[in-house]
């Protein structure tokens, strides 16, 4: 080794001892004839200190030495001159002088500072990301990532899982996205997928035998980026026979609870873990990841609103649509610019515009409000007892301003669960420290497309229902729900899973629910009901998502800073600049040909 120590490890305990150290140089400091190296691993920083009577070759190293240079140094542990500990460093109580120091590799200017938190253009970062995990968030990062994926291991060999790999060449089947797809060269025509999860694969291990599975698995989905999702992703993938949702939920809690007050203890948790079922989430938050570290609930003002004279609110009752709202305290004092932006916000979400209420200031009471002091396009049609009874729908305040949504019951749903998150975030009223997770439960086994006219699986085809609805499958499979279930933390899905169907004949009634003919059941999932009629066990699992978690407990915005080498919004990856164009020869020995669209 080149060295026998890390810098971040050194304390007083060393002082007097020789050691070798090697590194980067994170900052070089000349002081009347003494040279000062903060002299960085990834372990910590240490002060070098080079003094000409000292340490060989002094004023040729010195002279040379730069920023990013890779350096050894022997040198002896000392403790600092009073009044020159740096208490911002672990090391800040010793330094070390140096005998001898040799150049291991230098370094051009690299092209944003590595040893200060700035702000850097993120393109530049993932371009040069090898120079960004130098810095010492992201290695805090690379740590907490390890740390989690080795708690996981070490929790549930624990409770006796064995982890499996499973093939990452596998069939393409229909799972909920796209797949990518890899042309074979033996086979000319023929395309293995990439796995969006290695689902039919653990089922196939409960039909194996293995009683309980789990899998650091890498998942591919070819579908749109955004700041919690990318193209390739890492997922703890979990599967148990003879098992109930409840044993999962456990488990899950367990796991999670543990995983927090070990590796982040700073953090706090709501305990036990609260649950909503799929229709009350939708109700009361309006989306299926609600953010429960605040209130600002979602109440619904359609009996309210089918009395007044506003052509807004009638027209979407008549046609059968719902009047929903929510209240922003301490709001009603927003501009008209400010108001424009949420309009504006709302319709990017597909409704057809905001009603803001601003009910005056906070000086007074709600009963004190007069109509002279609300202000709102359609104060006209509206009493003033109809606004003070949304209000009070509502649990408003004077000062507040009401934001309601009319139109079609999912899309206002929709609408006013994104803007509930929205104002949460302005307001600041989600509590960085605090963990929410929550489990929703009693989510649909089906959801009909409108566009197509078909069903659609909720969570995907091999999802159970539940005993008692499955009657319902016959006559009424709207009305069916499934054996499914969602972790959800601080407005985030960390992971879905359900109980399985596990014979062949259930597994082929919902799969002609949702329209395959027999031939194509036999083409795309044959092996799966082949295995099922070999006797398998009634079972089910898990997939938690391993970059959102680090992301939660890293505090960090988007997934891309937990991942070592991620891949921008475009799903691009500026480090090797992939995707690329290949060569002819390698088109033609896969048998492929490019074809310019017209």
């Amino acid at each position: 080794m080149l060295k026998d120590c890390s810098c971040g490890e050194l304390n007083k305990g060393h002082v007097g001892t020789s050691v070798n150290l090697a590194g980067w140089v994170d900052r070089r400091r000349d002081h009347g004839g003494l040279t000062f190296i903060d002299l960085r691993d990834s372990e910590g920083i240490v002060q070098v200190v080079f003094n000409p009577k000292v340490t060989e070759s002094y004023h040729q190293i010195t002279s040379e030495v730069r920023n990013e240079y890779v350096i050894q140094v022997t040198g002896e542990v000392a403790i600092r001159p009073p009044g020159t500990e740096n208490t911002k460093l672990a090391t800040g109580e010793i330094e070390v002088i140096a005998r001898s120091v040799k150049i291991l590799n230098t370094s051009k200017t690299p092209p944003f500072y590595i040893n200060e938190d700035i702000e850097v253009d993120e393109s530049l970062r993932l371009k040069y990301r090898y120079l960004d995990l130098r810095r010492a968030r992201m290695q805090e990062i690379l740590v907490l990532r390890h740390q989690v994926v080795k708690f996981i291991r070490d929790f549930l060999n624990e409770r006796g899982f064995i982890e499996v790999e499973t093939p990452i060449l596998i069939k393409s089947t229909p799972e909920g996205a796209r797949d990518y797809l890899v042309p074979s060269r033996i086979h000319p025509g023929k395309f293995y997928a990439l796995p969006q999860s290695p689902q039919q694969i653990k089922q196939l291990l409960m039909v194996a035998g293995v009683g309980k599975y789990y899998q650091i698995a890498k998942c591919f989905r070819d579908e749109d980026t955004r700041a919690d999702r990318q193209p390739e992703f890492t997922q703890l993938d979990l599967e148990i026979s003879f098992v109930e949702e409840e044993d999962i939920l456990n488990l899950m809690e367990k796991m999670f609870t543990s995983m927090v007050e070990i590796l982040k203890p700073e953090m706090r948790l709501i305990k036990p873990f609260p649950r909503l079922s799929y229709a009350d989430a939708m109700e009361s938050y309006g989306i299926d990841r609600p953010d429960l570290r605040f209130g600002l609930e979602i109440s619904d003002l359609s009996d309210i609103a089918a009395g007044t004279d506003f052509s807004v609110f009638r027209s979407a009752i008549d046609q059968g649509g719902r009047v929903k709202g929510i209240c922003a305290p301490g709001c009603g004092n927003y501009t008209r610019t400010q108001l424009d932006e949420l309009n504006r916000l709302v319709r990017g979400w597909g409704a057809e515009g905001l009603l803001t209420i601003s009910l005056g200031d906070s000086a007074g009471s709600l009963e004190d409000l007069t109509m002279e002091m609300i202000k709102s396009v359609a104060t006209r049609f509206l009493t003033l007892e109809q606004i003070l009874e949304m209000a009070r729908r509502l649990d408003a305040s004077a000062g507040d301003l009401l934001l309601i949504v009319a139109g079609k019951l999912e899309l206002v749903s929709t609408v006013l669960g994104e803007l509930r998150q929205e104002m949460g975030l302005r307001l600041e009223l989600t509590d960085p420290d605090l963990l929410a997770f929550t489990f929703i439960v009693d989510f649909p086994l089906l959801a009909h497309d409108e566009k197509t006219g078909r069903f659609e699986p909720m969570h995907h085809p091999f999802t159970a229902p539940k005993d008692d609805d499955i009657l319902l499958l016959d006559n009424a499979p709207e009305k069916v729900h499934g054996r499914h279930y969602d972790l959800v933390c601080n407005g985030l899905e960390i992971a879905g899973g359900s109980i399985r169907i596990h014979t062949p004949e259930l597994q082929r009634k919902v799969f002609r629910l949702l329209g395959y003919t027999d031939e194509e059941m036999e083409e795309l999932f044959g092996h799966m009901l082949e295995a099922f009629e070999y006797g398998a066990p009634p079972h089910g699992g898990i997939a938690p998502g391993i970059d959102r978690i680090v992301m939660l407990l890293a505090g960090e915005k988007t997934i891309r800073e937990v991942i070592a080498f991620p891949k921008t919004q475009n799903a691009v990856d500026l480090t090797f600049s992939a995707p690329s164009p290949v060569s002819h020869q390698q088109l033609t020995e896969l048998h492929l040909n490019i074809v310019e669209e017209q």
